[in-house]
């Protein structure tokens, strides 16, 4: 393995510095996992609420998807500048101005008397929620033994993957039982647990850099993600072909562009060396890291309105129908560790994948309106255990194939393919959703009359609205709305399966080989004047200082 990484300074002594005990060891664990679960619920808590928002500000949809989608936006386009300042100026002190900002930008959008007021306090959150998620992998990874951290970083994923869902489902409660500006209540408990726990409970680090930081490197990324992540958030809702699609795209791509040409020229000083790219490890695990949140965001667009148009569930029992989904997802990253230490990081993401493929097959398959909960239950169920299997050592080939220096860089690219994943897997899943289900109902609206046709074209929740205005019709109607539905969704999850599928044929071939952590620093040993016992178990102490 090729191993390009900058030059590093003298590092001072870590023997003198206690090492974390197993008992430490939990509490920084518990401390990361509270702190990511604040942040995730934020991501999306608030779309429970999209309609108490539009009457509480008179807000449009439009306005309303921008409370939503901002925080996303400003946490994507962040993650990798504030990760690789976290990186230099210490990650403990990162985590808790950012836990500080985030809860009174909760705070601020929990009381917002405007829309306006509503999005820039979502701005701030997202801005701190970016200053928060890369560290707290970061956090694992620099403190965590080597034989440890696999364990520690299925628990991370475990969060990261099933903790929207969680956080919906308490979303939905308090929504349903208050009031919606309660929804922040749980983001601002979670913060403060997190910021009280981190002061007292987490350890130190930084990185010791010859090089400055990379400026340009760093807003070029965040032109790049803003620009591309814009256009998969407003394309569906703007046009793919409006202008301001156009340019946003074609910004965002140059800017992807330059990126590279110049981290390529930065070479060792670069904000994120793209070499390594090459390598088996940062590709594979980004890649199956970018598809199978992609299709989990696909998923969750289709499960909703199934659950609540086609079954008349509520919104607070639809997030409950997700939780096995949820719950499997959590299991399945916390027993990856101990399958990849058996049989290997690739076959464990190659099984991790045939179960997600698997799952949307049965799914597509069995699927339908009379069939109900039960009919996708065994496919959700499935499709759970394989992304747990799948995430967990795609995220450790990820953090480990970046230097022990740059974990807050690792970390970041980690959550930024994530982001990516699900805005991408949104917009192609619920595009072909949509399409399929125009089509479907296209041929299942004779007799109807033509305003409520068409309305009824629109989407499956227009159809239902728009059903008692034909009358006789009503019951016609909203069967050929629940059935067209279904059928978009076969042809959604169709395409789930054939991606999954070409997934799990890169993955079996050009999956990672392994996970464990380059040792950059391995002949520097001595100088950190630890045992060689000691710098053999805690090879992470090595790269940075602990404090």
């Amino acid at each position: 393995m090729s191993t390009h990484q900058p030059p590093r300074t003298p590092e001072s002594p870590v023997g003198a510095v206690g090492v974390p005990d197993a008992r430490q060891l939990r509490a920084i664990l518990i401390t990361v996992s509270i702190a990511l679960m604040a942040v995730i619920a934020s991501v999306s808590g608030l779309s429970v609420a999209q309609t108490h928002l539009a009457v509480e500000f008179g807000a449009s949809q439009s306005a309303v998807l921008w409370m939503i989608n901002s925080y996303t936006l400003a946490l994507a386009a962040l993650l990798l500048p504030l990760g690789a300042i976290g990186d230099r100026l210490g990650r403990k002190p990162m985590l808790i101005a950012g836990l500080v900002i985030f809860g009174a930008a909760s705070v601020l959008a929990g009381l917002a008397p405007t829309a306006g007021a509503m999005i820039a306090a979502r701005v701030a959150a997202g801005v701190s929620a970016a200053m928060i998620m890369p560290i707290t992998l970061a956090v694992i990874t620099s403190t965590f033994p080597e034989e440890e951290r696999g364990k520690a970083i299925g628990v991370w994923t475990g969060v990261a993957g099933g903790g929207g869902i969680v956080g919906m489902f308490l979303s939905a409660l308090l929504v349903d039982v208050a009031d919606w500006r309660w929804l922040f209540v749980l983001p601002v408990v979670l913060g403060a647990v997190a910021l009280a726990m981190t002061l007292k409970s987490v350890p130190n680090s930084r990185e010791r850099s010859a090089h400055s930081f990379d400026t340009i490197g760093a807003l070029l990324s965040i032109i790049a993600v803003t620009g591309l992540i814009f256009v998969l958030q407003e394309g569906p809702e703007r046009g793919w072909t409006a202008p301001i699609t156009l340019v946003s795209l074609a910004v965002g791509f140059a800017a992807a562009v330059a990126f590279v040409v110049w981290e390529l020229r930065r070479r060792d000083a670069s904000l994120l060396d793209v070499r390594l790219f090459r390598e088996r490890g940062l590709a594979g695990g980004s890649i199956t890291l970018l598809v199978v949140f992609g299709v989990q965001a696909g998923i969750a667009v289709v499960l909703f309105p199934f659950f609540q148009a086609v079954l008349g569930m509520s919104g607070l029992l639809s997030t409950v129908a997700l939780m096995p989904m949820a719950v499997m997802m959590m299991m399945g990253s916390g027993l990856a560790p101990k399958v990849a230490a058996r049989i290997g990081a690739r076959s464990t993401m190659t099984v991790g994948v045939a179960l997600s493929a698997l799952g949307l097959a049965l799914m597509a398959t069995f699927v339908s309106v009379d069939g109900g909960y039960l009919s996708i239950l065994a496919g959700m169920i499935v499709m759970g255990i394989g992304m747990g299997l799948s995430m967990t050592p795609s995220t450790e080939a990820i953090t480990g194939s970046l230097p022990r220096a740059k974990q807050g860089v690792a970390s970041a690219l980690n959550d930024v393919t994530r982001e990516f994943g699900t805005a991408l897997g949104i917009a192609m899943l619920g595009a072909l959703l949509a399409s399929g289900y125009r089509s479907a109902i296209d041929g299942k609206l004779d007799g109807i009359p033509d305003g409520a046709a068409d309305t009824a074209r629109e989407g499956i929740a227009n159809a239902i609205e728009a059903a008692p205005t034909t009358g006789g019709h009503a019951q016609d109607l909203i069967h050929a709305a629940q059935q067209s539905f279904v059928d978009g969704w076969q042809q959604s999850m169709w395409v789930g399966t054939a991606v999954m599928a070409a997934l799990l044929v890169y993955v079996s071939l050009r999956g990672p080989k392994h996970t464990a952590p380059r040792q950059p620093d391995a002949e520097a040993a001595p100088e950190t004047g630890v045992t060689d016992n000691v710098a053999a178990r805690w090879p992470l102490t090595n790269g940075c200082d602990l404090a």
